[in-house]
């Protein structure tokens, strides 16, 4: 792989003075290096492009900053089969499991084409009302769908068609197993290994202590309708979209055809980043 795209945190001060030293190291090494026309600007030895062409100049995408970048990234690229690898510059980073030691080994390994790719399920969520769709998105975390206030909303949810409960909540999320270790994990969700195939349904904050999250195969579908005399409900996409929602408007959730591709550090388990992002207790058993 010669071709590398750049997605920087531009606020972020290190993260700019790496995606320069990538961008020399990528040049020596033959390759090129492509980014925004911003950071361009800031980086001397990248090749300046529009930022919704960036996806089809590259072979892989080096996302430098924390998960927000990482997703921002993958509504980016919008389902193409281009790997991407996460740098953590940020505070807390599960997508972004690569520290800034382990970047140019890896990028090394890629440029002799000896990687490994993690596919991660995105879900389609589609907005409707009267039967119109308004819009369409994928996600890679989540879509949460909640009031701007403190009050409860009344949530009629239904999987594969059938009934299951009208959520008395401060709202509802539907993640993916890459989410889980998101907004999910904050109302109880489940830890789900990334690759397993399955979606997270959570309410937030249940007026009814025993409405629980449930998990379900991918295969099935999630149909949300803002119930009657409801307002100041808001549907928020991996927490970087938001648009508002009236009473009846469904939302209608399914896995995506599309997935997103994570190039894995080989020599670090998904546990690792678990125990070290979450400060599990470690404990060295002696023979």
């Amino acid at each position: 792989m010669k071709r590398i795209g750049l997605v920087v945190k531009v606020s972020n001060p290190d993260a700019i003075t790496l995606a320069d030293k990538i961008a020399d190291w990528v040049t020596e090494k033959g390759g090129k290096v492509f980014t925004d026309e911003v950071l361009a600007l800031m980086v001397k030895n990248a090749v300046a492009t529009r930022l919704k062409d960036l996806p089809g100049c590259i072979d892989v995408m080096v996302v430098l900053g924390g998960d927000g970048t990482m997703i921002h990234a993958a509504r980016l690229i919008n389902g193409r089969k281009v790997p991407i690898i996460g740098v953590n510059l940020g505070s807390l980073g599960f997508l972004t499991a690569i520290t800034v030691a382990e970047v140019f080994p890896l990028l090394e390994k890629l440029m002799q084409d000896d990687y490994k790719v993690e596919e991660r399920m995105l879900l389609h969520v589609e907005h409707t009302r009267e039967d119109e769709v308004l819009c369409s998105h994928r996600v890679l975390n989540d879509a949460v769908i909640k009031g701007d206030n403190a009050r409860l909303v009344r949530l009629e949810t239904r999987i594969n068609k059938e009934y299951v409960n009208t959520y008395r909540a401060d709202g509802l999320i539907i993640a993916t197993p890459t989410g889980s270790t998101a907004y999910s994990l904050s109302a109880n969700g489940p830890i789900l290994y990334p690759t397993i195939h399955s979606i997270i349904v959570a309410p937030i904050c249940p007026f009814n202590l025993t409405n629980r999250p449930v998990v379900i195969p991918d295969w099935m579908t999630v149909d949300v309708t803002v119930s009657p005399d409801q307002h100041g409900i808001e549907l928020i996409l991996d927490g970087q979209v938001d648009m508002p929602l009236e009473s009846g408007d469904v939302i209608k959730i399914r896995r995506a055809e599309e997935s997103a591709y994570l190039i894995k550090y080989q020599g670090k388990s998904y546990f690792d980043i678990l125990r070290e992002r979450l400060m599990w207790e470690v404990k060295v058993v002696k023979n």
